[in-house]
């Protein structure tokens, strides 16, 4: 049996030193410590010395976009939607798009893979982070849910799912309007698809499911724990692929589209916590996601990530740079155990 198909469960870290001669002239040493995350394998780092470094446009919240005004100029705002936006096909909704709530759902005018759409939150046009109905939230999960629903109907082999949501240009959103995208495709993502793998090797040689796992070890050390909102749990990831990435997890479920209704309303509770913190940080800009292969036999455990993402302002430097792109390990600044701490008070 390959090694790789029967890994254990290690939370490492490795310490590095550089040393080299102040521009005082004295002597000095800096730390890094390289992580592996222990579901992926995947190595990160933690530059500590760049901890205190003043980056632009934090020091406060950067004003909206000029866009956030443009409510005329924008495609998802009523009554624009009716006009500017495609409709499902037929016989996939009555209406051309599905309706939970405050939410809409229609195609994505530009799309990923063969079932892409869009899912709006409500009406208002542009909602500064932290400041959300975490309702809207619940109402635009639901939505995603019924739609995913109706589209392994329709092909049961599009069974890799996602929903994610780009906050802001600065983390690739092209509209200011609250939105999520849905995904449904026949070709896994290739960090789904990697996913996949470890879970069900994880599953296969280990007797145990890989998320609940992790889970089991990160609640016995509460290093890392931040809170819960119902049955998901909320904790800082070990071994971060984003700025202050956060993690909540769903023990158990493998399924997206039979998450009842009641999950929805405790993540979306949860995901404005997160967003308050990211606010207190003076942070605007965010991805979230959460994914799932919808098949029986799926050893994949749900999942959602959210990260801080460089924020929309001027003159501000992008959080991804030729280490991130070209060598694949993400270079972070704060250490998880102090982005958990940070967060904790947001669960109080």
């Amino acid at each position: 049996m390959r090694e790789d198909l029967a890994f254990p469960l290690v939370f490492n870290k490795e310490r590095l030193v550089a040393r080299f001669v102040a521009p005082t002239g004295l002597a000095a040493e800096k730390v890094v410590e390289v992580r592996t995350d222990p579901i992926t394998g995947r190595t990160c780092r933690i530059t500590y010395a760049r901890v205190d470094e003043k980056e632009t446009g934090t020091a406060s919240l950067p004003v909206p976009p000029p866009t956030a005004v443009d409510r005329a100029g924008c495609p998802f705002c009523r009554p624009q939607i009716n006009r500017l936006t495609p409709q499902l096909p037929k016989g996939f909704a009555d209406a051309g798009r599905l309706v939970c709530g405050n939410s809409v759902l229609f195609p994505n005018l530009f799309p990923y893979g063969s079932f892409s759409a869009v899912s709006l939150f409500d009406d208002r046009h542009f909602v500064e982070i932290g400041t959300a109905d975490a309702t809207s939230y619940a109402d635009s999960f639901i939505n995603c849910r019924q739609y995913l629903k109706r589209v392994l109907v329709m092909e049961p082999k599009a069974q890799y799912l996602a929903v994610t949501q780009n906050h802001l240009p600065s983390a690739g959103g092209s509209l200011v309007h609250p939105h999520l995208q849905v995904h449904a495709d026949l070709v896994a993502p290739n960090h789904l698809r990697f996913l996949q793998a470890r879970a069900d090797a994880y599953s296969q040689n280990q007797g145990r499911l890989l998320m609940s796992e992790y889970l089991k070890r990160e609640i016995a050390s509460q290093e890392r724990i931040i809170g819960s909102s119902g049955d998901w749990h909320w904790l800082a990831a070990f071994a971060p692929e984003g700025f202050y990435e956060i993690w909540a997890i769903l023990p158990g479920a493998t399924s997206l589209i039979g998450v009842p209704t009641a999950r929805w309303t405790e993540l979306s509770s949860g995901l404005m916590r997160v967003q308050r913190f990211f606010r207190s940080l003076n942070r605007n800009g965010y991805n979230l996601g959460l994914v799932a292969v919808e098949t029986p036999e799926s050893r994949l455990e749900l999942r959602l990530r959210v990260v801080v993402r460089a924020n929309h302002a001027p003159w501000t430097r992008n959080d991804h740079t030729g280490y991130e792109v070209i060598l694949g390990d993400m270079a972070t600044f704060t250490a998880p155990e102090e982005t958990a701490a940070m967060a904790r008070r947001f669960w109080e």
